[in-house]
């Protein structure tokens, strides 16, 4: 099979998933997305070509087989290395379930895997079963157990986030606070609501918070502002009515956020699901 679709065009493909675990498919011809940051793990597995990215300072190349690790707020691109294109699956997992799954084993940050790219069996047979099928939902009792896999193998890639007694006592504080962004991501929401919320000062959240969901709480907070534009638009809104509806001042401040989260523009990924 072609790497990219007919003629070269872009395409993705995505499943009907649950918030925090978002599967996708694509295909490229040469260029796909500008310099990005993700609030969430990018865990992927490349099916063909070459998929070549920047990422902590260096080029990573990908080939079939080969498991992609994208830790959350880590700045990457993507682009095809080689004339026939790439394709490739993807799963977004929220770093909140990651550190849900590990807190029974102590683990009080998230597992980090410096090299973007990675050949473990482990990783590679949990993603393998996560992105199996895209057609049909995932039950939830089934998502639960691919999350504890994916965060156990995770964890196993990094030696400094292997159990080490009891949970954070600040689990539950930033996860009061993340729960208050979710709910309120369409206004915006102050430092002192969060310090109520959390019971922590906000230094204090933010660095927990970080440690946490390895991302801070405005971005977190313009992230769910993203997915729901990509809900609106999905259901038939146009843009510059999903940008309001989601929270944003209007339509460009929108474009420029959607840019720097996905590296493609709104208008373009809207013509690639079409």
């Amino acid at each position: 099979m072609q790497p990219a679709g007919p003629e070269g065009r872009d395409w993705i493909r995505e499943a009907p998933d649950a918030p925090g675990f978002e599967r996708m498919e694509a295909g490229f011809a040469g260029h796909a997305f500008d310099p990005h940051r993700h609030d969430s793990y990018g865990l992927g597995l490349t099916l063909a070509g070459v998929q070549c990215f920047d990422y902590r300072g260096s080029r990573r190349d990908s080939l079939a087989g080969h498991a992609l690790v994208l830790h959350p707020d880590e700045r990457h691109d993507g682009r095809a290395g080689g004339p026939m294109g790439f394709r490739y699956r993807m799963l977004y997992l929220a770093p909140e379930l990651v550190s849900a799954a590990l807190d029974g084993g102590g683990t009080d940050s998230l597992p980090f895997v410096p090299g973007g790219i990675t050949a473990d069996r482990r990783l590679g047979g949990a993603l393998a079963a996560a992105l199996s099928d895209l057609e049909r939902p995932l039950e939830p009792l089934e998502r639960t157990q691919l999350v504890l896999a994916l965060a156990e193998a995770l964890r196993a890639l990094d030696p400094s986030a292997r159990p080490r007694g009891p949970a954070g006592r600040d689990a539950a504080a930033v996860e009061r606070a993340r729960a208050l962004l979710e709910a309120e991501s369409a206004r915006a929401v102050t430092a002192e609501e969060l310090e109520a919320a959390s019971g922590l000062d906000r230094f204090r959240l933010l660095r927990q918070f970080r440690a946490r969901l390895g991302t801070s709480p405005y971005r977190y907070l313009t992230l769910r502002r993203l997915e729901r534009v990509r809900a609106l638009v999905r259901g038939g809104e146009s843009l510059a009515e999903a940008a309001l509806a989601a929270g944003f001042a209007d339509q460009a401040h929108m474009t420029r956020r959607f840019r720097a989260a996905y590296g493609l523009s709104p208008g373009r990924w809207r013509a690639m699901i079409s």
